[in-house]
């Protein structure tokens, strides 16, 4: 059987289309970080994308290659994600997506070292002729949030956000979003082949008990 996280960790990939307080421990991502309008043709953020899913299938078929990774298993490579913050704010403002800075991110199988993590940015270099200097190995631990299933466009989040936001001060806890937690998506519809209207994304909401 193949290992598939979305599966495996269903509190954290598919959660109800209701908010829910969640604990997320440390992981490991494969992360680009970049700015601008994600919807910009030529943009940073597309160009992250293709970054991170190069690295991704790189390790993902080093099964097949020269390198015996440790510990590798098979297993179906994590879904997209990204933490978007504008400077100087806490809320995301949707009418300025111009503004946005973000780190766009894959996890990470935790059987994959930092070495192992360089002989994929190195071997993607040297097969695909891309440079891939901005992709990072970067370690984060979450820790509590409110989350919930966001179902529709990624522009009618704000309402999803206001169910978020009311249900973690009903249970008693409060927004912690600063300069290191971070507004966070999982996207778990390709945006390229999926109307609007069905797109599944989680969102995630740092938050601090009262």
């Amino acid at each position: 059987m193949v290992f598939d996280y979305k599966k495996e960790y269903k509190e954290f990939y598919m959660p109800k289309n209701k908010p829910g307080i969640v604990e997320v421990p440390e992981m490991n991502y494969i992360a680009v970080r970049g700015q601008g309008d994600p919807n910009a043709e030529g943009g940073e953020y597309k160009r992250s994308i293709e970054l991170l899913y190069g690295i991704a299938f790189t390790i993902k078929m080093s099964k097949k290659g020269s390198r015996q990774i440790e510990g590798y298993f098979d297993y179906v490579v994590p879904p997209l994600e990204g933490f978007w913050w504008q400077e100087g704010k806490t809320e995301i403002d949707y009418a300025h997506k111009e503004d946005f800075q973000f780190i766009s991110v894959i996890r990470l199988p935790d059987f994959v070292t930092k070495s192992d993590f360089a002989w994929a940015v190195q071997e993607a270099s040297e097969k695909k002729k891309t440079d891939f200097s901005k992709v990072e190995f970067w370690t984060y631990h979450e820790g509590l949030c409110v989350q919930c299933m966001h179902l529709g466009s990624y522009d009618d989040e704000p309402a999803t956000v206001e169910l978020m936001h009311r249900f973690m001060e009903e249970q008693g806890y409060a927004l912690d979003i600063t300069g290191q937690r971070i507004h966070h998506e999982i996207y778990l519809s390709d945006a390229r082949r999926t109307a609007p209207g069905k797109l599944k994304t989680v969102i995630r909401h740092p938050v601090r008990k009262v």
